[in-house]
């Protein structure tokens, strides 16, 4: 294997998978558990069922001794055989009977010398290599002239065996709630996911065709609740940036189409027929100016789109003097002499408290919708107003059809897209939009008859 070949994760990489694993994993802890406490229950059980055994024992043996008189005797009984079965008595520390089959110096007759010393109730374990595991209990007896202790022995091969049994039983079981809990969990957890991978396959489908559906969260479970709420504002959170992006997209083409337009018309003139140094000269000024104005459009619209996306709209920085912004408009818009601007304000001086660019994006559409739809003059006239300042751009046009005044201000629409005139509806909601941007408003005066009248209300600088 090579140094630069990865291994791979110990982990799933699926959700089912994780929780699958994190499933197993507590419940191989928990029967570990559980299977050890139990063990050790059954162990701690057979060893007090043992020694209850012994003691039932020592007590039937007890029973043959005599130890009222000066000496201990050993009384003969009916099932002597039986109960002479791994069974010593002492008479302090003299041995008075041992099992047959054991000698004197095996380590059983030792194990039960030893317990026969301690002249205490007392259990004791033998455990060989080459013999079975013993258990030995003593019972020591008192009597007014003499006393003894019989010591009574027990094969745990039994108790051992049932207690393995019990062992291998659990773990196989455990083995067997393992695979059972994998497996379950794994249905369980792929069944309860099915619905967030159906709305998430939906949610991925509705973004791409920009439907209008969404998941609510009626009928729903807390949780799935919760998520399709989450993917609802998604959704229109992409909504919404495409909206942004078509809008952007749409404002700069309208904005940087009366520039382009000059710059053709300009380069057409030039190229018509042989032009003199000052002329050529005054081409060159005029699309200098042309591609500055666009320099300044993009920077201002881009502008207004970043701000709109990562702050809240606030007041742009900056004071602008009204009256010089609205004769350099008059000049750049008006090629026929129709536009006429006054200033009603007793200070010399009107200023907002906008920048210069953007107090031209927003003034600039109102001002060439007038000359579209003039038929001869149009007045730009700028006065104070409490906290703000008032620009009224009046024309002697048709006006606004009535049933089309709750739709000005929409992106897009347009009075009647068949009047000869060019134009694809955005330059009112622009300027509305830009206006409202720093705390300003765009209105049309529905009762200014002839013509039409839109004031602009924006925060005195």
């Amino acid at each position: 294997m090579t140094l630069g070949r990865r291994l791979p994760p110990l982990t799933p990489r699926t959700l089912r998978g994780r929780l699958s694993l994190v499933a197993l994993t507590t419940a191989g802890l928990l029967m570990t558990v559980l299977t050890v406490v139990f063990n050790a229950a059954t162990d701690r059980h057979l060893q007090h069922q043992a020694d209850r055994e012994l003691r039932s024992r020592a007590a039937a043996v007890a029973t043959t001794v005599d130890t009222s008189g000066p000496r201990v005797r050993v009384l003969e009984t009916a099932n002597d055989r039986l109960l002479d079965a791994n069974v010593w008595i002492y008479a302090g520390a003299r041995l008075l009977e041992k099992p047959p089959s054991t000698s004197v110096d095996s380590p059983l007759a030792r194990a039960a010398e030893r317990l026969a010393a301690q002249r205490a109730p007392a259990c004791t374990t033998l455990r060989a290599h080459d013999a079975p595991t013993l258990r030995l209990c003593s019972r020591p007896l008192s009597g007014r002239r003499s006393s003894a202790t019989v010591v009574a022995a027990l094969d745990l091969g039994p108790y051992l065996s049932s207690a393995d049994t019990l062992l291998w039983g659990s773990l196989a079981l455990d083995a067997v709630m393992l695979a059972c809990t994998y497996v379950l969990t794994r249905l369980a957890v792929g069944r309860a996911l099915r619905p967030v991978r159906t709305m998430t396959d939906q949610a991925t489908q509705w973004s791409a065709v920009r439907s209008d559906a969404r998941f609510g969260t009626d009928a729903q479970p807390a949780e799935l609740a919760r998520l399709g709420a989450s993917l609802d504002a998604l959704l229109d959170r992409i909504r919404t940036v495409l909206r942004h992006e078509q809008r952007l997209t749409g404002e700069l083409s309208h904005e940087l189409r009366t520039p382009l337009t000059r710059i053709v018309i300009e380069l057409d003139w030039w190229r018509a027929r042989p032009r003199t140094e000052a002329e050529t000269r005054a081409t060159h000024e005029v699309l200098a100016e042309a591609a500055r104005s666009m320099r300044t459009i993009c920077d201002t619209l881009l502008d207004d789109a970043r701000e709109s996306a990562l702050h809240p709209p606030a007041t742009a920085p900056g004071t602008t003097d009204v009256v010089p912004v609205l004769d350099r408009l008059i000049q750049r818009i008006d090629a026929e002499g129709r536009l006429t601007a006054t200033v009603e304000s007793e200070a010399t001086a009107l200023e907002v408290g906008v920048a210069p660019a953007l107090l031209e994006r927003i003034v600039s559409p109102l001002l060439a919708n007038a000359v579209r739809y003039a038929r001869s003059h149009v007045t730009a006239s700028a006065r104070h107003a409490p906290g703000a300042v008032r620009i009224d751009i009046v024309d002697d046009g048709p006006g606004v059809p009535s049933a089309f005044v709750d739709e000005l201000f929409q992106p897009g629409r347009r009075a009647d897209a068949g009047d000869g005139h060019q134009g694809a509806g955005l330059g009112l909601s622009l300027a509305r939009r830009l206006a409202r941007a720093v705390d300003g408003e765009v209105s049309y005066d529905a009762t200014h008859a002839p013509g039409a009248r839109f004031t602009v209300r924006l925060p005195a600088g």
